[in-house]
Order: structure tokens, then sequence, then C-alpha cells
């Protein structure tokens, strides 16, 4: 059964740890999904990891929305949030509620991403009012990344703790189901997630979250070059796997040792009618 906000919230009080995971299209959210995610996260970080760009902030929302609509093709029995990107809010809440009912309406969500805290909190309440779930995001902000002066750790001191404890109270005071903590101490999630009743999902904030997620290509190395991360578990190196086998292909191809015969088509041979016979869809076992 889909996971929703409630859920999400009865997770943090039975002390379920809750498993995130970001996926940007198709496939990766199908076997997200498959593998039992609880929740998937269309997030911005597909600048990054899928289109090149060396920070979120030139994603564009309409980026968001293509790839959430294929997330959501692939996983239809399992919560997707999507983020919004660098400048769809921040700017009233007019244009908050029109740009996140286009991730929802256009890109199949069922909820979505602001970073920010206490300057944030007037748009998360209009979201909520509206029937918008909200996941909250603080610490390292991404999208804010020029402002902090580069992917430093957050909540070193008492008084950054008590801040981010401040920003996650007007969050779940403003309605968001849930908060992002990104790249924190260990006493500062520690404190957050005590201070409030939704639940906190750390990527890079150690062990008290309630939750965790983590980038999809990051867990499968699926990077070149791949640059490791100390609050990073990778689960298997489909990098190396992936270069291997092209390089492999094309060798076979140089010497003529691909296509064999076994690959061809005979003279009396009829192939099954229709595109998806012979090419198969992302998701069809073929033999």
């Amino acid at each position: 059964m889909k996971k929703t906000a409630m859920k999400l919230g009865a997770m943090k009080r039975e002390q379920d740890p809750i498993t995130f995971l970001t996926a940007y299209d198709y496939p990766s959210a199908r076997m997200a999904e498959e593998a039992g995610i609880d929740a998937i996260l269309v997030g911005d970080s597909l600048g990054n990891v899928v289109l090149g760009y060396d920070s979120t902030i030139p994603v564009t929302l309409d980026d968001m929305v293509y790839h959430t609509r294929a997330v959501a093709r692939g996983a239809g029995a399992t919560m997707i949030v999507a983020d919004m990107p660098f400048l769809t809010y921040h700017t009233g809440a007019s244009d908050t509620l029109r740009h996140a009912a286009r991730l929802m309406q256009e890109g199949g969500a069922q909820a979505v991403k602001l970073e920010g805290g206490a300057e944030i909190a007037d748009e998360v309440a209009a979201c909520t009012r509206a029937g918008i779930p909200v996941l909250g995001h603080i610490g390292l902000t991404p999208q804010s990344v020029h402002q902090l002066g580069g992917y430093r750790v957050q909540g070193k001191s008492k008084a950054a703790i008590d801040r981010l404890v401040a920003d996650a109270q007007a969050l779940e005071e403003a309605g968001a189901f849930g908060i992002v903590i990104e790249l924190m101490t260990d006493e500062a999630a520690k404190a957050v997630t005590a201070a409030v009743a939704i639940p906190t999902i750390g990527i890079g904030a150690g062990r008290h979250c309630d939750g965790q997620v983590l980038v999809y290509h990051d867990i499968l190395q699926y990077a070149s070059p791949y640059r490791a991360k100390k609050f990073v578990k990778t689960y298997a190196d489909l990098g190396a796997t992936i270069r291997t086998a092209i390089g492999e292909y094309v060798a076979d191809v140089k010497s003529r040792a691909f296509p064999a015969e076994v690959h061809s088509f005979q003279g009396g041979e009829t192939p099954a009618a229709g595109p998806s016979a012979l090419y198969g869809s992302v998701g069809e076992k073929r033999e």
C-alpha cells in the first residue's frame, strides 16, 4: 500500500525507520519500488547527476515536471515527493501554489519539498491549506549554497543548533509533514529530531534521524568519475560494470564477433508483430 504523509508520521511514532531514495526516471523509480523503498524523492539533484550541471540552481520547473512524470509512471504504488526548484518559491504564496500545483497535476507527485526554515513558513502554510503536502528541508540547502559559502556541515555551535531547531519547529507549525535535514552534526540532528513530532529524514545527518535519504547514483556509484562522500554507503559499483560492458560491446563490433548468427533474422523467420515484441518495453522481461 502506498505510503502517505500520515503514514510516515505514524512510522516516526512507531520508531520504524523511513527509507527515501531519489529517482529521476521510469527504470530507477520502478526498481526502487520493487526493492521496497518507502518513498521516492525526485530531487533537483538531477541537475548534478543527470543533466551535468555543477549545482542544482539551473534546474527548471519544466525539468522537474518532466522527470517527476517519468518517475510516477514507474512507481505507481510509492509516495513521490518532488523538489521545488530554485526561485519557484520564496517569491510569495501565489507563485509557490502555482508551481507546486504543476508538480502535482502535471508531474503526478503526491507532495513537494521546499528548502528553508522560518522564512518560508508562510508559503508552506499556504500549500498545506490548499491540500498540498510539504516536506521541509533545512541544514545544508543546496539551492542556497552560494549564500552558505559552500557545502559546509551545519550545526557546529549551540547557537547554530538553536536556529535549526527553531526552523524545524516553524516548518512543523506551518503544516509540513516532515523535514529533510542535510549535512548536519549528530548533535544538531538529534536536537532537531527530538524537537518536532514530524519525521526527520537525514542525508549526511547521522544516526538520530527518523529516516534516511540518499541519491540513487551515489549508492550505486553510477557516475564517472565517482567522488566518494563520507556520509554515503555504496552498495554496488555500476559505473565500473557499465563501462566494462560497453567496452566489450565496442570490442565485439570491432572484431565482428557481434552480431553473430544467433542475433540475425533468417529468410523464413517471421518475427512477432509490433515494436514491443522486437525491442521490448523498459520494464518488460524478454527471453
